[in-house]
């Protein structure tokens, strides 16, 4: 949730009025959901209209650059989900560095839970799509049901308001991080086919001295950048996703300040001192000063703060929109909700997600924590976890990988339906087992 700053001492302009009602947009939990949820529906209505093969053409349209011998071309939708992703995907690594270090991943006993139920979460669905799926070509979209989509998870928890306690929105953002972890695992280890040793040895490289420079000091964003796209780049060479770069430079993002409170004190006291001792008048550079000041001041909080307040909006606003745009327009049929490969990626999410979270929770309350945290119950963890079945972004994304041609096609018609079937279930439960907010 955005705040603003208290008794802001900036006058008010006539541009404030217009960007006001864009802020409050930004500030409500669901807001991302919701263009997302948007996105999708003009995607599909899109693909299956008389405008379908333009639509889906578009897509595939080759763009790239040639310096030189060397020429890197792409079409649209590789460009977006190996390119858009990996930002996305390195604001998901900021976030899980963050809970490990700062969150609540980073007590062993308070993780226990959703660490345990996250992994039930994505074992017994992959267990189930196998079942259906197993000895056939599509066996390779195990994967597809295991993941969870955490921006329509928080839309449908939104929409019930202050009936949904905390401890249970907490033990789901928990649960979407552990989530993401074996997702990161999933694409890394399960869906790479031949590597390129001497890519990944230099991307390997470029990590090593985004370490270095990290534990040296060197603060400059411009030049992590630069190391960024080269780790990148060598990733998307080696045959690794090249959105596991956005991964791992993520969790080498540092997550601490580098001014402590006794810095802030003497910064501010600096500042006062400049502007009311005379010598701001008589200044002659005054946008250096100004500049240093703004870069001290970005130094009050860590560079994974910083970063993830700054990129999250455009993930949520922007990269996963245009990912739904490109990979959610699917021509389908009713008939289609009865493929093989379809039934088993909702069987996959809308039952093996809930039966895995309640069943490994159950062990870890048995075994580790003795007792739900106070405020969530089992009946509300039910709901929450028919939640958890809406796989949507990452399942779209990790369908890509593994499947190709029909089963393709067929799978994401899976992933749309059992969203949609686990949405509807957790809401109605979670209103069910809920009490009512008081008037």
């Amino acid at each position: 949730m955005v705040q603003t700053i208290p008794d802001d001492p900036r006058p008010r302009e006539p541009i404030h009025r217009l960007i006001e009602p864009v802020q409050r947009f930004l500030r409500v939990e669901a807001a991302s959901g919701v263009l997302l949820l948007v996105c999708t529906v003009a995607a599909l209505v899109l693909a299956n209209s008389a405008a379908s093969e333009w639509y889906l053409g578009l897509w595939h349209t080759k763009v790239g650059f040639v310096f030189g011998d060397f020429a890197l071309k792409l079409s649209v939708q590789h460009w977006i989900n190996d390119g858009l992703m990996a930002i996305f995907f390195f604001v998901v690594g900021l976030e899980v560095k963050r809970e490990m270090v700062l969150g609540e991943l980073r007590d062993v006993r308070r993780a226990a839970l959703p660490v345990a139920a996250a992994l039930g979460g994505m074992i017994v669905p992959a267990l189930f799509y196998l079942a259906l799926q197993g000895g056939t070509v599509a066996a390779r979209g195990w994967g597809i049901p295991m993941a969870t989509d955490i921006a329509f998870v928080v839309g449908c928890m939104a929409v019930l308001g202050p009936r949904v306690p905390r401890i249970l929105r907490v033990m789901l953002l928990s649960l979407a991080i552990v989530d993401d972890i074996g997702a990161i695992l999933v694409i890394a280890i399960g869906y790479t086919e031949s590597l390129n040793l001497t890519a990944l040895a230099l991307a390997c490289v470029g990590l090593g001295v985004v370490w270095g420079l990290g534990r040296l000091g060197v603060r400059s964003f411009g030049i992590y950048v630069i190391l960024g796209v080269l780790v990148w780049f060598g990733f998307l060479e080696s045959g690794v996703h090249a959105t596991i770069a956005g991964v791992l430079l993520g969790l080498l993002t540092p997550a601490r300040s580098y001014l402590g409170e006794a810095g802030v004190s003497r910064l501010l006291r600096r500042a006062d001192e400049t502007l009311h001792g005379g010598s701001w008048v008589n200044m002659h550079h005054r946008s250096d000063a100004v500049r240093g000041f703004t870069d001290s001041v970005r130094e009050v909080i860590s560079p994974l703060e910083y970063l993830e307040g700054t990129l999250h909006p455009w993930t949520g606003f922007v990269i996963m929109p245009i990912f739904a745009l490109a990979n959610a327009g699917v021509p389908f049929t009713v008939t289609d909700f009865g493929e093989p490969v379809a039934i088993a990626v909702m069987v996959g999410l809308v039952v093996g997600k809930p039966v895995g979270i309640l069943l490994m929770s159950f062990l870890a309350v048995k075994l580790f924590t003795k007792s739900l945290p106070e405020g969530l119950t089992w009946p509300a963890l039910l709901g929450g976890g028919f939640l958890s079945g809406i796989g949507f972004t990452m399942a779209l994304f990790i369908a890509g990988l593994a499947l190709s041609g029909p089963a393709l096609q067929t799978a994401k018609v899976g992933v749309l339906g059992a969203s949609l079937i686990a949405a509807v279930i957790g809401v109605s439960v979670l209103v069910a087992v809920l009490p009512k907010p008081a008037r």
